[in-house]
């Protein structure tokens, strides 16, 4: 399960983040490609932009199911 104290600082700020126990699967950035990013340099997906309508919000939560490692978390700061 994600930990948002372990929460990459690239999230943006919100309810949903990525944490350091991401492997870079990269399945969140193709889940959601307007939601999440890779930070290539360091090796992780972090959260470049808060679901703002109910698909990005479906597409966010599936990427979070998708997550092999549970390194996708959805109770961050709102």
């Amino acid at each position: 399960m994600a930990d948002k104290n372990n929460k990459f600082t690239q999230n943006i700020d919100g309810q949903f983040y990525v944490d350091d126990q991401c492997i870079a699967c990269d399945a969140c950035v193709m889940e959601a490609s307007s939601n999440f990013e890779m930070n290539d340099d360091e090796g992780h997906a972090f959260v470049k932009k808060q679901p703002d309508t109910e698909e990005a919000l479906k597409e966010c939560i599936s990427a979070l199911e998708l997550c092999p490692v549970d390194a996708i978390g959805k109770d961050g700061v709102i």
